[in-house]
């Protein structure tokens, strides 16, 4: 796919292994490296670019700064040292979140997201004779008792061991499940936020320093969940 693109990072080293990786793995035009928020700011004036990859971390403006001057429909691709602006990030047009050092193993991931989003998927087509509703409960196991609870009270699932903590604002049960079997049975707003937790996306407080909070609890946002989180949070960020 032929998708122009520029480079904004104040590191040269940085700016260097993104233009080798990007010649190496990708079609895509680079139009210009720029140093800092400002370079690149009279550069879009100049040139049309379908994506940015930009660092946060820069002197004069912030990466996070240059995103909230940009066109809402720029798309940007952040590339940094630094894991706790992730959740922050997606309140832009974000494809992903590079964490430096970036790998070529890393790099090939982020390209398909790239060009995934400019080429997304056709909407899957269905109708009504075969769309089922979502239930609103289930019936859990606890011990010898099976409790009605209502998915709207659900805070969240924790994984221990070989059960799963059920957790609402008035009450926890333990359920001898694993958490994936738990996942399968789910649709949103419960989401895979890491590999101990599914969280109600609806019932959540905050989002801070890559960590949720939803009642009482701080619950850890992981790489390996993050983009598919916040792509669920971003449809209600405004």
């Amino acid at each position: 796919m032929n998708l122009r693109c520029i480079i904004v990072d104040d590191e040269p080293n940085a700016v260097n292994l993104l233009e080798v990786l990007i010649g190496q793995t990708t079609q895509w035009q680079l139009l210009g490296k720029c140093y800092n928020a400002l370079e690149a700011i009279e550069f879009l004036k100049k040139h049309t670019v379908d994506f940015i990859f930009l660092d946060i971390n820069m002197p004069h403006l912030t990466g996070m700064e240059l995103a909230g001057l940009l066109p809402k429909e720029t798309k940007i691709v952040f590339t940094t040292a630094y894991a706790e602006h992730a959740a922050e990030s997606y309140a832009y047009q974000t494809i992903d979140y590079l964490l430096k050092p970036i790998t070529l193993k890393r790099f090939v991931a982020a390209t398909q997201k790239i060009e995934a989003a400019f080429n997304p998927p056709p909407a899957a087509t269905t109708t009504s004779a075969t769309t089922s509703p979502e239930p609103d409960y289930f019936f859990f196991k606890s011990g010898k008792t099976l409790r009605k609870i209502l998915l709207a009270d659900i805070l969240y699932f924790e994984s221990e061991k070989e059960y799963v903590r059920l957790a609402t604002a008035t009450e926890e049960l333990l359920i001898y499940r694993r958490l994936k079997d738990i996942e399968e049975q789910l649709q949103t707003p419960f989401v895979r936020v890491h590999n101990s937790y599914i969280v109600n996306s609806r019932l959540l407080n905050k989002i801070q320093d890559n960590h949720i909070y939803i009642g009482t609890k701080q619950i850890p946002i992981s790489e390996k969940f993050r983009e598919g989180f916040m792509e669920v949070i971003r449809q209600r960020i405004f």
